[in-house]
């Protein structure tokens, strides 16, 4: 039997022409198409018709993150252009504590132009709240090969970081948009219940809900959850390597209340995961929960799910039994939300936990994102992408979207 490891990223590959991916969402969101695979079959309908197509015993769980505007730009006395392009808080390591500074901080940044800036500060002075500000970021110790620590301070400590990234930043646009970010984006690559921030991507499954589909999911009797994964930019990462040993999964932020975690583990619904994200999350927490099971005194750090930890051996506790475990861990902590991360792969060969169903949009060819689709319906993806484009759908993050019901 084949190991996950060993699976080849050539093997899930399929033709993507440019022109299928859509670069700018449609004008109202729920008019987006909708594949539905359920039982093995295929058909297509319209977003709005969501509530209808969904198991009456359906549970959504939907990540509310927030896409931050993480790119800043800053120009040099001698001309060159250096953007900074926020990845996560490093000091404050609390996204909430970092965002809520008031005279500086120290975030984990790519850094764009690099060899044009090999020391000395650069600053930018702007308008913000009403009142000048001059921002300044320096570079600290390099953070690995690719990730620089970056200090960034201000003269004006009414004014909180999250102001500053408001007035001085840009907005994330996926790459392969090859585009500049427009006035819009601002609006439409965010979810309508975004509210946590701190992403640099959109979980863009979520872009297709408007208040009438929520209306009409109520309506039909239909609950929905939301907990918090803030998506980095290693979303975008192109699988490199051959076999997926060799691909790195980026550390992603998970939080999730301890209100969600109790009613995960009461339900006897069917959970469907809106989003990728959602998945990871939901999924992560199976396993954090069964470390705790094994170790109750385990430390926040041994919490963490490594990417091939789901791989290791057969699991022996039940959702259940994680989800409990996770919120005795809270109550004899006194906490009320569980703050941790993953770097969890989900792969052909991946044993499921929580999720029973998928909302998501169509992924790029060699992702781990595919891959994670493939682990949901097997080797029928290639007959849902190849239905997708043979029918006009819409591809990537303004694209257009599926309900997998396997």
């Amino acid at each position: 039997m084949q190991k996950p490891q060993d699976i080849r990223i050539d093997e899930y590959d399929y033709p993507l022409p440019d022109e299928r991916i859509a670069k700018y969402p449609l004008a109202r969101r729920d008019a987006s198409k909708l594949l539905l695979y359920k039982n093995g079959q295929i058909s297509e309908s319209t977003f709005c018709h969501l509530p209808e197509l969904l198991p009456d015993d359906s549970l959504l769980v939907c990540n509310n993150t927030r896409v931050i505007q993480a790119r800043l730009h800053f120009r040099k006395e001698t001309g060159a252009l250096i953007e900074i392009f926020c990845l996560e808080p490093l000091d404050p390591c609390d996204y909430l504590m970092s965002f809520q500074t008031t005279g500086g901080c120290v975030w984990r940044c790519l850094v764009g132009n690099l060899r044009k800036w090999k020391t000395g500060r650069l600053s930018r002075t702007l308008s913000v709240e009403g009142r000048e500000v001059t921002l300044h970021a320096e570079r600290q110790d390099h953070t690995d090969s690719e990730t620089h620590e970056i200090r960034f301070s201000w003269d004006n400590e009414g004014i909180t970081f999250a102001s500053l990234l408001e007035a001085f930043g840009e907005l994330p646009i996926p790459p392969y948009l090859n585009r500049a970010t427009e006035e819009s984006d601002k609006e439409t690559y965010q979810t309508v219940y975004s509210h946590v921030e701190g992403s640099v991507a959109a979980p863009t499954a979520g872009l297709h809900f408007t208040p009438e589909v929520f209306a009409a999911l109520q309506e039909k009797g239909i609950p929905r959850l939301e907990l918090t994964l803030h998506v980095g930019a290693g979303t975008f990462k192109p699988v490199k390597s051959q076999t997926i040993a060799g691909h790195e999964m980026h550390t992603e932020y998970i939080s999730v209340s301890r209100e969600t975690l109790s009613a995960l583990a009461s339900s006897t619904r069917r959970i469907i995961a809106v989003g990728t994200t959602s998945v990871r999350t939901l999924e992560s927490l199976y396993y954090m929960g069964r470390t705790l099971v094994h170790n109750p005194e385990a430390t926040a750090d041994r919490l963490v799910v490594e990417q091939w930890q789901p791989y290791d051996g057969t699991p022996d506790v039940s959702p259940r039994e994680a989800l409990l475990a996770l919120i005795d861990y809270l109550d004899r902590r006194s906490l009320d939300r569980l703050v941790s991360a993953t770097r969890i792969i989900i792969v052909p060969g991946y044993r499921w936990h929580i999720v029973q169903g998928l909302i998501t949009n169509f992924h790029q060819p060699r992702s781990t994102l595919l891959l994670l689709v493939s682990a949901l319906i097997g080797d029928r993806w290639h007959e849902v992408y190849d239905y997708a484009l043979a029918h006009d759908f819409r591809f990537l993050s303004y694209g257009d979207s599926s309900l997998l019901l396997p």
